[in-house]
C-alpha cells in the first residue's frame, strides 16, 4: 500500500514541480501547504493533502473533482442499480 502512495505522489508532484523548478523540494512542499490552507506546522503536512491538492491542481476550473468524478453516473436508475449492489 505505501509503494502505491509513494508511486502517486512521484506522479502527481514532477508537473507541479516543474512548474516551480526554481524552488527545492522542500519550497515545494511548503508552497502545496499555503496553497492548500494548511495551516499546521509542516511536519504535520500529510500524504492526503499534498495528494488531494496535487490532483486539483491539474484539475480544469468547471471540471468535477477527481474523486467524485470516477463514481458520478449520469443515468440515476444506474446509479441507483449501483448503490444498491445489483450491478
Amino acid at each position: 500500500m505505501q509503494s502505491h502512495r509513494i508511486n502517486e505522489i512521484l506522479e502527481l508532484i514532477k508537473p507541479y514541480w516543474l512548474k516551480n523548478q526554481e524552488l527545492s523540494l522542500l519550497e515545494v512542499l511548503q508552497l502545496i501547504s499555503t496553497e492548500s490552507g494548511f495551516d499546521k506546522p509542516m511536519t504535520e503536512l500529510t500524504d492526503e493533502v499534498i495528494i488531494y491538492h496535487l490532483k486539483m491542481d491539474q484539475t480544469a476550473e468547471g471540471e468535477m473533482i477527481p474523486g467524485i468524478a470516477k463514481d458520478c453516473e449520469d443515468d440515476f436508475e444506474t446509479a441507483l442499480l449501483k448503490a444498491r449492489g445489483l450491478l
